[in-house]
């Protein structure tokens, strides 16, 4: 016998509905935040970055290819890392169709990293991805706008999702350190090595020559990037992660039953 509460149609009915109205009411939040998001003031990117791309060295506002905005995913995948991390690459796994769509509304979008290009060529490949993605390597990008980290900064303090943290205290919380040897060693590296990297996601304008930063977000804040979060949340057992959560994401070829 089921632990859920069971009732007749006409029950369900009348929750459901009522629900819906706070549905309503969180989709009207959103557009409103999705406004004041396009309000914040544009911050001028002053530092001139060069990355590695497929078509040779290029600047950040060369990025754009042509268009007025680029969206950036911060992609968990460092210089020390022989892996993408299976969170960033679970969400990958639905940026190529989205790709085509931004394009039309302006945006370029792609993913950054500071991996050398050949290690990400070569992940995008055995992914079979085809969306942009460009290296970092040698630059402060990563470091400039918080989702890379030195050593020092792991253990001294750093500011991530706009709080200040210790990465490195992790390892006193037990579970979770142990969660995050897993992670890194699925990566190819160790704890160190792992948390030199953080995702996020981030956006740009250009305008007249000039490149602005106009928004980022981490952490939670990027969730929406996993495409399969929100099928889940609809289903009786909702994402099912347990408490602390299973850290059960895969790459899609690692899947038992991939």
């Amino acid at each position: 016998m089921t632990a859920q509460r069971v009732g007749t149609r006409e029950e369900w009915l009348a929750a459901r509905t009522a629900l819906l109205e706070r549905e309503k009411a969180l989709t009207r939040r959103s557009d409103e935040l999705a406004r004041e998001r396009q309000e914040l003031p544009w911050v001028p990117v002053e530092k001139e970055y060069r990355f590695e791309t497929d078509d040779g060295e290029k600047t950040l506002p060369e990025l754009f290819d042509g268009r007025s905005q680029l969206l950036v995913y911060h992609f968990m995948f460092g210089p020390a890392y022989d892996a993408g991390c299976p969170t960033c690459s679970a969400a990958a796994d639905t940026f190529d169709g989205g790709v085509v769509h931004m394009n039309q509304r302006d945006v370029t979008f792609l993913c950054i990293s500071r991996a050398p290009l050949e290690k990400l060529q070569a992940y995008k490949r055995r992914m079979g991805w085809s969306f942009p993605w460009v290296s970092s390597l040698g630059t402060d990008f990563n470091f400039d706008f918080g989702v890379s980290f030195t050593e020092q900064q792991q253990r001294e303090g750093a500011e991530y999702n706009y709080h200040p943290v210790r990465l490195m205290s992790i390892l006193e919380a037990g579970v979770a350190a142990d969660a995050i040897e897993a992670l890194a060693t699925d990566v190819g590296t160790d704890i160190a090595g792992y948390l030199t990297e953080l995702p996020g996601l981030s956006s740009f304008a250009l305008e007249d020559g000039a490149v602005y930063h106009t928004y980022s977000t981490y952490a939670r804040g990027g969730e929406f990037v996993l495409g399969f979060y929100p099928f889940l949340d609809r289903v009786p057992k909702g994402r099912d992660e347990g408490e602390p959560p299973e850290n059960w994401i895969r790459r899609h070829d690692e899947y038992a039953d991939a």
